[in-house]
């Protein structure tokens, strides 16, 4: 749809939609208005209140019209209504935003909008030709929903489960609309020709402009374009009246009504011979005339039967019956398409099958239409289904007398890969076939000559019949294959007296480092498909065989390569080298070249030494490894020079001492004792030099850091210190910063680590009081309160408060809590500046199980009293 349209659709459906909602308004209020006269906003406002089927009913409009909140507030309020009449019947949407969801409205509203006169004709006009153009598309997607639900029933319902192919075919239908969606499985369920239809076309459109020939019958409303030539230069415009005649000057009215553009021609001829003289036939005329069409009139037809949307229908006075069933969506499910009928005057006057029409292009039997024509589409014929190798698997509607030729005619014929020496049909037997068994369904051969010809025996077939053509075998014959330690291994054609030393020559020869010992050959046996094993040998690395065998069809050669028998060798390096790992061993490698293929040493690697730990020569006592030390030194320290990796000149005369690696040797790079990446800690806030500074050592103490970021400001709240750990996930730990700065051996000043942050706020003088009481919120310190000042500053407890569990979380992170003391007073929590106050709520489900308990004890006791009762009597 273009933006213009889409806009101009958009505005029409909201006028619509408001004054649908005012239509009830009104309809409600009937005792009270006129029927022309729109309620007050007082009348409105009452009903409102008064009405509730009036509210159901309003609710259902709105919900229905897609405007949002402001477009129907700006409706009402240019309408004289107040903007919040309707407000309390718009609900959000998903979005949140107040919104209503789009809805489709009957022709019944309009017709009602339209006699209150609230719409206009041509709003309602508009907004009929939207509302039938929407049915048509839900009718078509339902009809083309119920096909496929039926075709998957259809699935569902055959058990001749006789091939794979029909088996893979239904479960794609299964699967996937198949009246949107080209099958690529050949399950042959979609119905030939319902496609043609589908989705939105031109194919079928009648030229609206001409020109059209000389057999097109003229009627009221085309117009025609007299064009004169000659002795005479004159062009006239006609249009044909409703009673069927055109008016041409100097001449008067001709009656052209249901005559052919030809028959006209031949009608004006002695006409226009008596004003112009020079006008005749043959030769000899020095005035010409030409008759054209500048405009095409429209008939009024009916499409009726099995089409997806039956009605009458405007088409083009040059359309055919096809362009009127496109028009209608074309058959149905059950739609026959090999004879649709065209009457006129109550008889029928052509009948189409429009499988001329989509196979041989054959419009011959497509008249076009009068007004007045119906276009009549019956109940399909027998319908049989081809499934397998033809060209285009489907479900084809027959005529009475065609057969298993013509099926396959139509369905373009067999595949390349078709078998074409026999077609199994799948048949429902008619009732009066059946056996007392109740096998209904039976499967019949059919082998034919003519099958490979591409045609087929004049078979007859019955309605619900399964075709399958089958595939040709996937076995490839006369064929040899060759694998392994060749040059270009692969399958290779076989001829008769071909020998073992012939497919290795095909196969390119042998590689060096063939395995010459053995070669072996696998041979099908024809009786019972089973196979035997052959041997041979190469004499050479020549590839020259010892025995040459004569191979026979579908022989399998394996020729191996000695490394297939090698265990894969190895060395690993673990520690302070780049890229740790298992490096593939060769013969001479060295503990430098594994190094090196390591990516080199990383700066924590020990100079020193490095350990090799190797397999041990005997394994006694559980011996698993035999480590020593090798040394190491700066010659292992590669840098890079003009992009390639040297050693220092300095080094390069060390290389002879290197140390030698055997196979599956553990290399191990030591890290230097105590060493260790740079330590970082984040100082924030109340300080003097905020930043991120490193750690001098290992046993870099807060006191230290702080004394580094040139201590603490004037305003800084030392009690209020925010101090995380994020490397061991501790979160914040609680410090007594004022105790550290006086004494710099108490246990707070902690040894800090990599990660840590300090945070110094500034001086708050607030307390705040959290959990339950009746009105939390922040208190003003007071030096020396203690927690029951605050909560009750904050106006009590709650009844659901337990106090003694309360606690104060101290500006510094440390928590307090209430000890309570038997002979004792109870030691309260004093908060400090910026502390917060936390009372807790009492647990309720303690209560329930007491309650429950309780129960269950009184259920005890009254079983006990009853007991003892029976033993005393």
């Amino acid at each position: 749809m273009k933006p213009a349209v889409r806009r101009h659709f958009q505005l029409s459906h909201m006028r619509f939609f408001l004054r649908r909602a005012i239509v009830v308004l009104i309809a409600l209020a009937a005792p009270l208005l006129h029927a022309q006269q729109l309620p007050t906003p007082d009348q409105a406002k009452r009903l409102l209140e008064t009405r509730p089927d009036l509210v159901a009913q309003l609710r259902r409009e709105i919900a229905a019209s897609g405007l949002t909140a402001d477009q129907i507030r700006a409706r009402l309020r240019a309408a004289g209504y107040p903007e919040d009449l309707l407000d309390a019947y718009v609900g959000p949407n998903r979005a949140g935003r107040d919104t209503i969801k789009t809805g489709v409205a009957s022709e019944d509203v309009l017709d009602a909008v339209a006699a209150l006169g609230i719409a206009d004709t041509a709003d309602t006009s508009e907004l009929r030709q939207i509302l039938r153009s929407r049915r048509d598309v839900t009718a078509r997607d339902t009809l083309r929903s119920r096909r496929a639900n039926a075709m998957r029933a259809d699935s569902t319902g055959d058990s001749l489960n006789v091939s794979f192919l029909d088996s893979l075919g239904r479960r794609r239908a299964d699967s996937m609309n198949v009246r949107r969606r080209r099958i690529t499985a050949d399950s042959g369920f979609t119905i030939f020709g319902l496609s043609v239809f589908d989705g939105a076309t031109t194919q079928f459109d009648a030229n609206l402009a001409g020109p059209v020939d000389a057999s097109y019958r003229l009627g009221a409303g085309d117009r025609i374009v007299l064009i004169l030539t000659g002795d005479a230069e004159r062009t006239f415009t006609l249009d044909v009246t409703r009673e069927g005649f055109v008016v041409i000057p100097g001449i008067g009215e001709v009656p052209v009504a249901n005559l052919t553009l030809g028959q006209l021609q031949d009608l004006l001829y002695p006409r226009l011979a008596r004003v112009y003289s020079g006008l005749r036939k043959g030769a000899g005329a020095t005035t010409h005339f030409s008759l054209n069409i500048a405009r095409l009139h429209t008939n009024q037809v009916f499409v009726l039967g099995d089409v997806i949307q039956p009605g009458s229908y405007r088409v083009s006075s040059a359309g055919t019956a096809l362009s009127a069933l496109y028009a209608a969506g074309g058959p149905n499910q059950n739609g026959g398409m090999r004879g649709v009928e065209i009457k006129r005057g109550g008889r029928i006057v052509d009948s189409l099958d429009l499988y001329d029409y989509l196979l041989r292009a054959d419009g011959s039997h497509d008249p076009r239409l009068q007004s007045g024509d119906v276009v009549f589409v019956s109940v399909h014929g027998a319908r049989v289904r081809v499934v397998g190798e033809v060209v285009r698997p489907a479900t084809y509607e027959l005529k009475r007398g065609e057969t298993l030729a013509d099926l396959l005619r139509v369905a373009g014929g067999f595949t390349a890969e078709a078998a074409r020496r026999r077609v199994q049909v799948s048949r429902i037997l008619p009732p009066t076939l059946r056996d007392t068994t109740d096998r209904a369904r039976v499967v019949i051969d059919i082998a034919s000559a003519q099958f490979a010809n591409g045609s087929g025996p004049a078979y007859p077939l019955e309605p619900g019949d399964v075709v399958r053509v089958f595939a040709v075998s996937e076995r490839v014959g006369r064929s040899i294959a060759v694998r392994g330690n060749v040059w270009t291994p692969g399958t290779f054609g076989f001829t008769t007296g071909m020998h073992l030393s012939d497919a290795v020559r095909l196969a390119g020869g042998i590689k060096p480092d063939a395995y010459l010992g053995q070669v072996l050959v696998s041979r099908l046996r024809g009786t019972d498909s089973s196979r035997v094993q052959l041997h041979s040998a190469f004499a050479d690395s020549s590839g020259r065989v010892i025995d040459d065998l004569l191979l026979r069809d579908d022989d399998d050669i394996r020729i191996f390569a000695v490394s297939e028998f090698k265990t894969v060798q190895y060395v690993a390096i673990t520690g302070a080298v780049r890229r740790p790992g298992r490096i593939p061993f060769r013969d001479g490698m060295t503990l430098r070249d594994v190094v090196l293929l390591a990516g080199g040493l990383e700066e924590r690697a020990f100079l020193g030494e490095a350990e090799i730990a190797r397999l041990p020569a005997t394994r006694d006592g559980g011996r698993l490894a035999v480590t020593h030390r090798v040394p190491l030194d700066s010659s292992y320290l590669f840098v890079r020079d003009q992009n390639r990796l040297a050693l220092p000149a300095a080094s390069r005369s060390m290389l002879n001492a290197d140390v030698p690696l055997v196979p599956f040797d553990n290399v191990l790079i030591l890290a230097q004792p105590d060493w260790e990446s740079s330590r970082r800690v984040t100082v924030t806030g109340e300080v003097r030099f905020p930043g991120t500074y490193t750690l001098t050592n290992k046993q870099d103490h807060l006191s230290a850091v702080l004394a580094r970021a040139g201590g603490l400001t004037q305003t800084a709240n030392p009690d209020g210190i925010v101090f995380y750990r994020h490397k061991s996930r501790l979160g914040r730990v609680g410090v007594d910063l004022a105790r550290v700065l006086r004494d710099t051996s108490f246990r707070d000043n902690l040894i800090l680590q990599d990660g840590d942050s300090i945070h110094l706020p500034p001086f708050n003088g607030i307390v705040e009081v959290q959990g339950a009481v009746n009105a939390p919120r922040g208190v003003a310190f007071v030096p020396g309160e203690d927690l029951n000042y605050y909560v009750h500053a904050a106006g009590g407890p709650s009844k659901l408060a337990e106090l003694s569990r309360s606690y104060v979380t101290q500006p510094d992170g440390s928590v307090e809590s209430i000890i309570e003391r038997t002979l004792r007073p109870d030691v309260i929590p004093v908060p400090r500046p910026g502390a917060v106050v936390v009372v807790t709520e009492r647990d309720l489900s303690d209560r329930v199980d007491s309650v429950a308990r309780i129960g269950v004890i009184a259920q005890m006791l009254g079983g006990l009293v009853a007991l003892v009762a029976l033993l005393r009597r």
